[in-house]
């Protein structure tokens, strides 16, 4: 940070204590500068309002953690995040699930447009002695949108999580996701109907009985989906799907969006996790039961 910049947003905040003062000393802890007002004592430091004043580290460990996780095309587990950064395993948790509702938040800003493809997936596994297939307690559905350039090439996408594979579920996530009169290319399952109600025009292509290699209007889609699982099943051991599937989804779809810019990937992600604000530890859940998972 620019010192003017630093000085302004440190007179900014320390207006806001009682006596209305920028007045304040410089009180060094533990290798961390803070700045307590010199009339109430009332401290605030550089990093205060920010995603990175918790846990509290040094901002050489957060650039470090922003720049692995935005290097990891194949994902990157808490376990070897933690191993790299040389901290606790609830430390790298928190540090791993910020930055990823960092990508969440950011890639929710935007919406795709032109021919999308569209198609509906799931992601989560079996539970010992429970339900299969879609009716599973740990799957969670969501639908999958690539954006195509004029030559059928893709360009971006959106992993949207969604209650569930009804037209009211549907339409809010088309609504969140796609910008409305995109020309959508679904496979015509029974839900597409909520894509119409979102503004969206939905050409349905019968797939039937045909393999994805037989329905080639789907390549870029299907391709997505099976890297998703490559990543999914190659990096972490388990993960709570229906609570945090949103961010490892997201973070999955910002990873592929920034694809064509990766000398600028880690500066991007640092922009993302700067602009969301603080992200308390509440805002996650409770940290427990985190032994087995992530541990490759």
């Amino acid at each position: 940070m620019r010192s003017g910049a630093g000085k302004g947003l440190l007179a900014g905040r320390l207006s806001l204590s009682p006596c209305g003062q920028a007045a304040h000393y410089v009180l060094h802890n533990r290798g961390r500068k803070t700045f307590p007002c010199q009339n109430w004592r009332m401290r605030t430091s550089r990093i205060a309002g920010t995603v990175f004043q918790s846990p509290p580290l040094a901002l050489t460990v957060w650039f470090l953690a922003i720049y692995l996780i935005g290097q990891a095309k194949t994902g990157l587990s808490t376990l070897a995040l933690k191993r790299h950064l040389g901290v606790s395993y609830p430390t790298a948790w928190r540090i791993q699930h910020k930055l990823m509702q960092a990508m969440t938040e950011r890639d929710a800003q935007y919406t795709r447009c032109g021919e999308v493809l569209v198609d509906d997936a799931d992601v989560g596994g079996e539970r010992v002695g429970g339900k299969a297939g879609r009716g599973s307690e740990n799957k969670v559905p969501f639908v999958a949108a690539v954006s195509l350039q004029t030559e059928g090439h893709p360009l971006y996408t959106n992993m949207t999580p969604v209650a569930g594979f009804t037209c009211n579920a549907l339409t809010d996530g088309a609504k969140a996701a796609l910008a409305p009169g995109c020309q959508v290319i679904a496979d015509g399952f029974a839900c597409l109907s909520g894509v119409t109600a979102a503004g969206c025009y939905p050409p349905a292509i019968l797939v039937g009985l045909r393999t994805p290699h037989q329905v080639p209007e789907f390549g870029w889609v299907n391709t997505l989906l099976g890297h998703l699982k490559t990543r999914f099943s190659g990096a972490y051991h388990a993960f709570n799907f229906a609570k945090y599937g949103s961010r490892y989804l997201a973070a999955f779809a910002s990873r592929f969006n920034w694809r064509f810019h990766r000398d600028t990937l880690p500066a991007r992600l640092l922009v993302a996790a700067a602009a969301i604000g603080p992200r308390p530890a509440r805002c996650f859940g409770r940290l427990k039961n985190l032994a087995n998972q992530d541990r490759f």
